[in-house]
């Protein structure tokens, strides 16, 4: 089951992507926010967990294009991204599918995934159940924004607290690439050198 789905929409230019109308990600709470400039490019959580008791997370995501995360897993949530403009490549196990504008593809829990995309993005991003999946974000986004942590990781210190945050919420995502055996040595690492995640 490949989990695509045409959805209704009224799709906007591709090549319009980023202008769009004030509503958007601009005049929303900041606290719903997270700017990952050029990395990962702007995440406003349209529903947080809170919102939803835990049901679920969503997020409205425009993303410059970028090679996307490692290969994960979440073996208990799965995870939906609805393409508003631009095409998005998501690969599931060994295929790859591209995700167009006004197309929905859900990744089933416990399969292999990750994504990729070669020019601007829009699309809403679901993480069904929620888990502490938000929380995970927040975090790394503290790391990568206030305690410049490389992503992917070029140094010991950034390598030892990604494994420390990857391991900390392995529940909500596990990585296929790199093994997870090698962040939990790494998390061990960070423990014994006594080093924190932000809270």
């Amino acid at each position: 089951m490949s989990g695509l789905n045409e959805t209704v929409h009224d799709p906007k230019a591709d090549d319009g992507i980023w202008d769009l109308p004030q509503t958007s990600v601009q005049s929303v709470n900041p606290s719903r926010v997270l700017d990952w400039g050029s990395l990962f490019g702007k995440w406003n959580f349209t529903r947080t967990t809170a919102d939803t008791n835990g049901a679920y997370l969503e997020a409205h995501v425009l993303a410059p294009a970028t090679d996307g995360p490692p290969l994960h897993v979440h073996y208990h949530a799965e995870e939906s991204y609805q393409v508003l403009s631009g095409t998005l490549e998501v690969r599931l196990g060994e295929e790859w599918k591209q995700v167009s504008s006004g197309q929905t593809l859900t990744v089933p829990r416990g399969t292999p995934h990750t994504l990729r995309n070669s020019a601007p993005v829009e699309l809403i991003n679901v993480h069904r159940p929620a888990l502490d999946i938000e929380q995970m974000f927040r975090t790394l986004h503290c790391l990568v924004t206030e305690h410049r942590v490389g992503l992917p990781p070029k140094d010991f210190r950034s390598a030892v607290l990604v494994g420390m945050l990857f391991t900390k919420y392995e529940r909500e995502n596990t990585t296929a690439q790199p093994p997870v055996v090698v962040l939990r040595g790494l998390a061990l690492i960070g423990s014994l050198l006594r080093f924190k995640l932000p809270q």
